[in-house]
């Protein structure tokens, strides 16, 4: 056994075999058992002290055994340690066990009366490994006969479309709560001051080009007034933002720049800017349109009190 796995063999394997038990008992969910249970660092540690303390028993037990012995005896140790290990008496049984082949001294006890120019053949039994195999065969061919066309067992194809599907609702349970996966549809509007102010920095950051930083409309509409091109709901301008506007001659699209959870914040300030009346502003275009009045007012009157708790002394 130390001669086929040396100790610098021995100790890895074993070391990573205890891990890999620990990874697949050990119900961590989506992450690594040390990183969910960091204890777990410490049982690997005593685990690597344990097998160190273990070899250097063993090797200080064989120094002492080998002190005393006699030459004979160290020298047939040595030579039985140097047996190679297809001669090695256990595997040369279970060879014989799997093969049941004759020595040359026994094949006249099997030998046939055929003869082909001196040649003569043998009457050796089948190999036990090869009946046993065949006999494996017959079994998992029954058993499958019986699971899947005598009761109705899923085949391959089904099992697929199955996994398939509950993948595919996996996903849509995950869309509906991960905010960078927001589509349209799941797009709500948003009055905290939190979100507001962050739509509001990148409002800033990205939009005061077209739309100047208090809304009013410059390249772009005046977002302050109730007159919309592209709809004034909140799911519009989401999407107005996300895809563009009107070819050729709208907004570029920004979800290359923009997370979805950002451009709902975007949209959630912009509709807070309504009624604002900046100066100077745009001439309304598009048609007339009142998203949502009481949302947002909603979302005007967050503002206006974060504005004040800002403002007080």
């Amino acid at each position: 056994m130390k001669r086929l796995f040396p100790v610098y063999v021995r100790v890895p394997l074993l070391f990573f075999l205890f891990y890999g038990l620990i990874e697949y008992f050990v119900d961590s969910g989506d992450k690594p058992a040390l990183i969910a249970y960091p204890i777990l660092i410490a049982v690997l540690l005593l685990f690597a002290l344990v097998l160190i303390a273990v070899e250097f028993v063993a090797g200080a037990s064989d120094n002492i055994i080998n002190q005393l012995m006699s030459p004979e005896e160290r020298a047939e140790k040595e030579r039985l340690d140097n047996i190679p290990f297809t001669q090695l008496p256990a595997f040369k049984k279970l060879l014989h066990k799997l093969t049941r082949t004759r020595a040359i001294e026994e094949e006249k006890e099997i030998e046939m009366d055929h003869d082909y120019d001196g040649i003569k053949e043998l009457d050796n039994d089948l190999p036990p490994w090869w009946v046993y195999l065949f006999y494996a065969t017959i079994v998992f061919g029954v058993v499958y006969l019986g699971k899947y066309h005598l009761f109705g067992g899923d085949g391959q194809l089904t099992e697929l479309e199955k996994e398939l599907a509950t993948a595919q609702k996996q996903v849509e349970e995950y869309k509906k709560t991960a905010p960078d996966l927001l589509t349209a549809d799941q797009v709500v509007l948003l009055t905290d001051a939190a979100d507001l102010s962050a739509g509001k920095a990148i409002f800033e950051a990205n939009c005061v080009a077209c739309h100047r930083a208090d809304g009013g409309g410059g390249i772009g509409p005046n977002l302050t007034d109730d007159h919309w091109i592209l709809g004034g709901d909140v799911k519009e301008i989401f999407n107005t933002i996300m895809e563009g506007g009107r070819d050729g001659k709208g907004m570029v699209s920004w979800k290359q720049q923009i997370k979805p959870s950002d451009i709902q914040k975007v949209a959630s300030y912009i509709l807070s800017l309504q009624g604002s009346n900046p100066a100077d502003a745009k001439a309304p275009e598009g048609d007339l349109r009142t998203p949502g009045a009481a949302s947002v007012q909603a979302v005007q009157n967050d503002s206006l009190s974060t504005h004040s708790a800002q403002e007080a002394p």
